[in-house]
Order: C-alpha cells, then sequence, then structure tokens
C-alpha cells in the first residue's frame, strides 16, 4: 500500500493471482468439484481468457463473441 502512495502504477493490492484463482474456488464449491479434468481445464481457459481481455482493457462480451467467430485476440507482448 505504501508503494501505491508514492508511485500509481503499483496495484493498490497484490493480490491479483488470488482474484484470478478465485472463481475456480467459488465453482468447486458451489458443484463440489469439477467432473472431469477436462472440464477443470476448460473452465480455467475461458476465466483466463477473459481475465487477459480485462487487463487489456477490452470489451469482454466483444472479446467472447470474437472468439466464438474464430477472431480471438491475442495481447501484445509488453516491451
Amino acid at each position: 500500500m505504501l508503494a501505491f502512495i508514492h508511485d500509481s502504477q503499483v496495484p493498490f493490492t497484490n493480490n491479483q493471482a488470488e482474484q484470478d484463482l478465485r472463481m475456480m474456488k467459488v465453482q468447486q464449491k458451489i458443484s463440489g468439484a469439477f467432473r472431469t479434468l477436462e472440464g477443470a481445464r476448460t473452465f480455467a481457459r475461458i476465466r483466463a481468457y477473459l481475465s487477459t481481455a480485462r487487463k487489456n482493457k477490452r470489451d469482454v462480451f466483444q472479446e467472447i463473441v470474437a472468439a466464438l467467430d474464430g477472431l480471438s485476440f491475442m495481447p501484445s507482448i509488453a516491451a
């Protein structure tokens, strides 16, 4: 938090990874478990794609539509 006060580019919290994984745990608690390992992988892949879209300030709904049309975006690599 102190770094955030001095530099606004630093995230206010350092738990972005925890936030990204939270929905996986919620899904497990609601369902009890994933039915298959492939189902868990698919869920994680979709969540990662949506998280990446949000982090790149993309419209999530439009990215879903584009992905279903076969036009998924690839984020640029930071230099």
